[in-house]
C-alpha cells in the first residue's frame, strides 16, 4: 500500500545533502586512521574493514558488490586478511569512536547543544522508519542491525550513516538499471567536472589502462565527448540523480516536509563548520 507523503525527491535530497558531511568526514579525519593504526589495520584496509565490517568477517565479494566502484583486487588485498588482525566488531567500534572524537574536535561545545540532540532525534526517526523499505538495500540493512549509540552526537552520526547507506543502495540500483558499471559510474562522475578523475581512479584502485578503456567504451556509447560529458551523458547523469532522489524519499516521508526542512536547518551550520575546517579535504576513499 502506498504511503501518502508531502516529501518530494528534491526535499529528500536537500535533507541528505546538508547532513551528509557529518557522516562523510569519517573517511577523511585523522582520528579514523589513528584508531585503525591502534588495531594494527593498514590504511586502505581500515576503510573496507570499518564499513564492510557490518557484513561480518567476509571476503571481498560482498564489499565489491555493494561498494560498487572499487577495483576488486584492491578490496581482495584487504579482505579477508584484515580479520586476522582485528574483528569486524573492533573495526566498527573504532570507526564509531573516531566519529565521536572528530565531531567533538570539529564542533566543540556545540556537540552537546540542544540542536544536535534535536537533529539526532529527527534523523533517527527517518533512519528507523526506513527499515520498512530495506528490500534490495544490503548496506543499509546491515548497518540498521547495529546498536544505537547513546550520546546525541553519536546518535546523529549513526542515523546519518544509515540514511547515507539507504540512499547509496538506491543509487547502485539506479546505476544497474541504466547499465552503468561501477568503474563507468566514476568515469562519468569525473567527466561531469564535479570530481577529480585522478583522485577517483587512484583511490578506487583502477589502473590508467582500465580507466582509459572505459572512457573509450563510454565514448562509443555517446556518453562522453573527448574528456567531457556529451549531451546524452549529461541527460543520463541527470536521470540517475533524479532516480536516486526518488528512491531515497521513503526514508524521509515519516518526517513530512516540515521535519525534513527542520533537519536540514539544524544540520546545515554543523556541516558547514566541518567543511570550512577541512574535515573533508584529506585524500581518503569515500564512496559517492
Amino acid at each position: 500500500m502506498a504511503v501518502m507523503t508531502d516529501v518530494t525527491p528534491a526535499l529528500a535530497r536537500e535533507a541528505w545533502r546538508l547532513a551528509e558531511p557529518l557522516h562523510a568526514m569519517i573517511y577523511f579525519v585523522p582520528e579514523a586512521q589513528e584508531r585503525y593504526d591502534a588495531l594494527g589495520i593498514p590504511v586502505t584496509a581500515g576503510y573496507f574493514a570499518s564499513r564492510g565490517g557490518v557484513f561480518g568477517p567476509v571476503g571481498p565479494g560482498p564489499v565489491v558488490a555493494t561498494f560498487y566502484n572499487f577495483e576488486p583486487g584492491l578490496v581482495a588485498r584487504a579482505l579477508p586478511a584484515v580479520w586476522e588482525i582485528a574483528s569486524p566488531a573492533a573495526a566498527l567500534a573504532a570507526r564509531l569512536d573516531a566519529a565521536g572524537a572528530a565531531l567533538t574536535r570539529g564542533l566543540g561545545d556545540a556537540v552537546k547543544s540542544p540542536e544536535v540532540a534535536e537533529a539526532a532525534e529527527l534523523a533517527r526517526r527517518a533512519a528507523e522508519s526506513a527499515t520498512a523499505y530495506a528490500e534490495g538495500r544490503p548496506l543499509f540493512a546491515a548497518h540498521a542491525g547495529l546498536d544505537w549509540p547513546d550520546e546525541p552526537h553519536l546518535k546523529l552520526w549513526h542515523a546519518i550513516t544509515l540514511l547515507r547507506e539507504f540512499r547509496g543502495d538506491g543509487h547502485v540500483a539506479a546505476l544497474l538499471v541504466a547499465g552503468v558499471t561501477g568503474l563507468q559510474s566514476i568515469v562519468l562522475h569525473a567527466a561531469s567536472g564535479q570530481a577529480n578523475g585522478r583522485f577517483l581512479r587512484a583511490s578506487r584502485g583502477w589502473s590508467r589502462e582500465r580507466w582509459a578503456a572505459e572512457v573509450a567504451v563510454l565514448q562509443e556509447r555517446g556518453l562522453i565527448d573527448g574528456e567531457e560529458l556529451s549531451e546524452s551523458g549529461r541527460e543520463l547523469r541527470a536521470r540517475l540523480e533524479a532516480d536516486t532522489d526518488r528512491l531515497a524519499v521513503p526514508a524521509y516521508q515519516v518526517l513530512g516536509s516540515e521535519g525534513c526542512e527542520r533537519l536540514a536547518e539544524l544540520t546545515r551550520p554543523f556541516s558547514r563548520t566541518l567543511v570550512k575546517a577541512g574535515f573533508l579535504a584529506a585524500a581518503a576513499p569515500p564512496r559517492k
